[in-house]
């Protein structure tokens, strides 16, 4: 499953790249004066830099939109069917059926469910499952946070890139000044300032997205991770119902005597 992310990865990005460079090449063609020109060719060779950042950011949210959604962590479909075999105490058939399915919810029941403990019809090793299930957490969870750390490591480097731009924009400013003797012409500072301004102006253009889009895919990530572990928590309470519902029935009274 890992190759097949960092596949849709790898074709994300030469689609997001192609569809960049072909936009690039339309508007390279206008005249001297274009946006493009204005607004990015000027900034300079640190933009390239940048704009890779903002490749790979478009690339890993793409991918986090299709692979952070319901449909792969806890389907609807999955649930009705594990809940079925649950409440009957089929416990086999769930485990079956939860490997044969690559949702979360499925992987997790598979690694979970062979730890129910027969010998202990009160809570059926409610303790071994839930240790299990936290187990399988930990490792799954250092998965998928990975892209959506990269997303962060692009929301700190844009700001850099972009000071870089700057002190290098500024470096220049000042040097051509001095080759002047303090008196150069406007125009011949308009280039570096061009630098200095355009890479801070992009790096936190492509920052402050990132940084959104961080905490927005990290939220969604635990909130799917919560509902599959509700709904373990679920599927177990299920099964440990029906083996002791006679006795469960039999501590609360119909009535109280007055």
């Amino acid at each position: 499953m890992k190759q097949t992310s960092y596949r849709s990865v790898k074709t994300v990005t030469v689609a997001v790249t192609t569809a960049i460079l072909s936009t690039s090449s339309l508007f390279a063609a206008d005249a001297e004066g274009s946006v493009l020109k204005r607004y990015v060719i000027d900034g300079g060779w640190p933009m390239i830099l940048i704009g890779l950042l903002i490749i790979a950011l478009i690339a890993l949210c793409v991918f986090n939109f299709m692979n952070l959604s319901k449909a792969k962590f806890a389907p609807e479909d999955l649930k009705a069917g594990l809940m079925d075999h649950m409440v009957n105490c089929r416990i086999r058939s769930a485990i079956e059926l939860g490997a044969s399915h690559p949702s979360y919810l499925g992987r997790m029941m598979a690694y979970a469910l062979p730890n129910v403990d027969a010998r202990r019809p009160e809570d059926l090793g409610r303790d071994y499952v839930e240790d299990a299930i936290a187990d399988f957490t930990i490792n799954e969870n250092r998965k998928s946070m990975t892209l959506v750390n990269y997303i962060s490591l692009i929301a700190q480097s844009a700001p850099m890139l972009g000071l870089f731009g700057t002190v290098l924009g500024m470096v220049g400013a000042f040097g051509t000044l001095a080759s002047g003797d303090g008196s150069a012409d406007p125009s011949m500072l308009a280039g570096d300032i061009s630098v200095a301004l355009l890479t801070t102006l992009w790096g936190l253009v492509t920052a402050i997205p990132s940084l959104t889009a961080y905490f927005f895919f990290k939220n969604k990530l635990n909130n799917l991770v919560a509902e599959c572990h509700q709904s373990a928590e679920e599927l177990l309470n299920a099964s440990i119902q029906t083996v002791n519902g006679d006795a469960h029935l039999a501590k609360i009274p119909e009535g109280v005597a007055v």
